[in-house]
């Protein structure tokens, strides 16, 4: 039983166009805020929540793999959302994401 509307259903947050390469940019999926990443090699979703202690990372810096969150520095890895350093221990959560038509999706399947 799904606790969320949108589970298992993918739901178009942005147009591809908008989000250059080495970009991010904050969405939403029902109340979730997802920070949405545009790499060279790929397109990452992860929760735009710093589990040491709420900091948004959409606004972090990003340095390869990593975006590093502007309140306390914690980093995390936006293909995986694992912590990197301290002061954040706790991974935050990763979404699948997908590019079809110019459009970019988001899916929430953490309660399937």
């Amino acid at each position: 039983m799904s606790n969320s509307p949108t589970t298992s259903r993918w739901v178009s947050v942005a147009r591809a166009g908008d989000i250059a390469v080495g970009a991010s940019r904050l969405v939403r999926l029902d109340d979730v805020p997802i920070a949405v990443f545009h790499l060279a090699d790929g397109w990452y979703a992860i929760e735009d929540v710093c589990t040491h202690d709420g900091g948004e990372l959409a606004s972090g810096t990003l340095s390869g793999y990593e975006v590093e969150c502007p309140r306390h520095g914690a980093r995390f890895d936006v293909r995986t959302g694992a912590a990197r350093c301290p002061p954040a221990y706790e991974p935050t959560a990763r979404f699948p994401l997908k590019v079809e038509d110019g459009a970019v999706f988001v899916r929430d399947d953490r309660w399937d």
